[in-house]
C-alpha cells in the first residue's frame, strides 16, 4: 500500500514543534534525517532516545500518511495547530509500502523509567537487570502512531507514576488515562500497583492499540471515546499527556475527574507555555510543580476540595 510522504526542512530547536503537529494532524510515521546528507547516505532516526536531542543543526522531516490525504487540507490542518510553523518549504510525494513497523521496532529498546518501571517490546528478551521480583515490566507493540516510552513527554509521566508507586500513592487505586494512546501511561500503572485504569481518546486506533497492549501484559483497561466515558466518575491518579491548547480546554473536565486529595500530571507541555497552565489549574489543585526535560515540561499538583463550575 503506497502513502503519501510530507518531508518539510527545520533547524534543531524547531524539531519538537513540527514533530508534535506532524503527529496531530495523524501522522503514521516520523522519521528524521541530516539535511546535509545526499540521499545515498541517508540515515534514519525514527524517534530519539529518553533524553536525546537529534545529532543535527538543520533536518528534514518525513511523515507518512494514508494515501489518499488531500495535501492541501493537510498543510491547512498545519497551520492550524501552530501558525507560527513555516510550512511553505514543504514538499510531498507518494512512496511504496515498505516494512516500517520492522525498521521502527529495530530501534526500539528496552527502557527503564525510575526505580521500577520498564517499557520492553513485546517480541525483545528482558535485559538482565529487569528480572528482580519488583520489577514493573510493560511488553509494549505501539505501533506506528501512539507512544512507546522514548518521547520526553511520555518518560515525564512514566517516572512520576514511578515516584507515585515508590511514595505508596498508587497501589490499590484507581487511574485515568487521558489521551492513553497506546496505553503505555495506563499499563505502566497497573504494573506499579493501581488497581484498575480508565483509558480516553478521541482517535478510534488508540483504543485498539491500547486494547491490543493490554492483551499482550495479561491486563485489562477501560477504554473509551470521551462521549462514551463514564460522566461521573472521578479517579486518585489522573494523567494527561495530550497537548498544551488541549490541557487549557479540558481543565474543567480534568479537575471533575481527579478526587478530592487525588493527583493530576500533565505533559505534552513545550517550555514557556507551563505559566498559563499553572494560573490556569490553580483554582482546582494545590502543590503544583514543574519538571522539566529537554524543551518538555510536566506539571504536577494535589485536587484541593473546590467545586468546578457547573
Amino acid at each position: 500500500m503506497p502513502y503519501l510522504q510530507l518531508a518539510v526542512p527545520c533547524r534543531q530547536d524547531q524539531q519538537p514543534r513540527f514533530e508534535r503537529a506532524l503527529e496531530d494532524v495523524g501522522a503514521l510515521a516520523v522519521t528524521l534525517q541530516d539535511a546535509h546528507l545526499d540521499a545515498a547516505d541517508e540515515q534514519a532516526i525514527f524517534e530519539p532516545g529518553v533524553g536525546e536531542l537529534p545529532l543535527w543543526d538543520e533536518m528534514t522531516l518525513s511523515a507518512l500518511f494514508p494515501a489518499d490525504t488531500d495535501a492541501l487540507v493537510l498543510l491547512a490542518a498545519l497551520d492550524a495547530f501552530d501558525p507560527e510553523l513555516d510550512w511553505r518549504q514543504a514538499r510531498f510525494e507518494t512512496v511504496e509500502d515498505q516494512d516500517w513497523e520492522r525498521a521502527w521496532l529495530d530501534t526500539f529498546q528496552p527502557m527503564r523509567f525510575g526505580a521500577r518501571c520498564w517499557i520492553v517490546p513485546w517480541n525483545h528478551a528482558l535485559p538482565e537487570d529487569a528480572d528482580a521480583a519488583d520489577a514493573a515490566i510493560v511488553r509494549l507493540d505501539p505501533g506506528l502512531a501512539f507512544g512507546s516510552g522514548t518521547h520526553p513527554t511520555t518518560a515525564l509521566c512514566l517516572r512520576w507514576l514511578d515516584e507515585l508507586a515508590v511514595r505508596g500513592d498508587l497501589q490499590g487505586r484507581g487511574l485515568l488515562d487521558f489521551g492513553c494512546g497506546s496505553g503505555i501511561l495506563a499499563l505502566a500503572a497497573l504494573k506499579l500497583g493501581a488497581a484498575h485504569a480508565c483509558g480516553i481518546d478521541t482517535d478510534p486506533q488508540a483504543l485498539l492499540a491500547t486494547a491490543d497492549n493490554a492483551r499482550r501484559n495479561g491486563l485489562h483497561i477501560d477504554a473509551h471515546l470521551p462521549q462514551d466515558a463514564p460522566t461521573a466518575a472521578t479517579y486518585p491518579v489522573v494523567v494527561a499527556n495530550i497537548l498544551a491548547v488541549a490541557l487549557d480546554a479540558l481543565a474543567e473536565t480534568l479537575a471533575a475527574r481527579t478526587a478530592a486529595g487525588g493527583r493530576l500530571a500533565m505533559s505534552g507541555i513545550l517550555s514557556g507555555q507551563e505559566a498559563d497552565l499553572l494560573e490556569r489549574y490553580a483554582p482546582w489543585f494545590d502543590a503544583l510543580q514543574v519538571a522539566r526535560e529537554d524543551d518538555w515540561i510536566r506539571i504536577d499538583g494535589v485536587r484541593n476540595t473546590q467545586a468546578v463550575p457547573s
